[in-house]
């Protein structure tokens, strides 16, 4: 009898790992999500919306998190304002990756970044990476951010920059 118990708690045990472990379909929306939200976010830098690049920032976000980096939303879209107003450098930016954690609240995002001097012309090409939590309330929000120093690039790879942009999520 107690090997028949022991059985059975184990059969429970596994059953409810499965049970709580998120479905494919579940993974995909929550990773779906994410992406749109990171399109979300560039579009606000690209708008000149700094209200709205804010909202997309957790309380506590830390940008810059290989370096020395800046904390706090309000810290945050400070440091950012110029790259926001965007008359000494446009950024921009979209996700080639996002891959849901675990826990199902935190997500990593990750693509390419252009940089461009609108009055040279001059463009350089880097890589973001972002990682997101959603809040209580269900919203994606950047906490962690960071990304690789971007090289100078040509037209044409401006150009495939460009066009490697999704509007839709891959795994949609």
């Amino acid at each position: 009898m107690t090997a028949l118990v022991r059985l059975s708690s184990i059969v429970l045990l596994v059953a409810s790992g499965v049970a709580s472990a998120a479905s494919p379909t579940a993974v995909h929306e929550a990773e779906c999500a994410v992406w749109q939200r990171e399109l979300s976010f560039a579009d606000a830098v690209a708008q000149h919306d700094a209200d709205a690049f804010a909202s997309h920032l957790h309380p506590q976000a830390a940008f810059g998190v290989s370096q020395k980096p800046t904390r706090g939303r309000d810290a945050i879209t400070r440091e950012w304002a110029p790259l926001i107003e965007g008359k000494a450098l446009r950024l921009s930016w979209y996700p080639a990756t996002v891959t849901l954690g675990g826990d199902g609240r935190t997500a990593y995002s990750s693509g390419p970044a252009l940089y461009e001097d609108p009055k040279t012309g001059d463009a350089r090409i880097g890589r973001f990476g972002s990682v997101w939590y959603r809040n209580d309330e269900g919203t994606w929000q950047v906490l962690f951010d960071d990304g690789v120093v971007p090289q100078k690039v040509d037209a044409a790879a401006v150009q495939r920059f460009h066009e490697g942009r999704k509007a839709r999520c891959p795994a949609a």
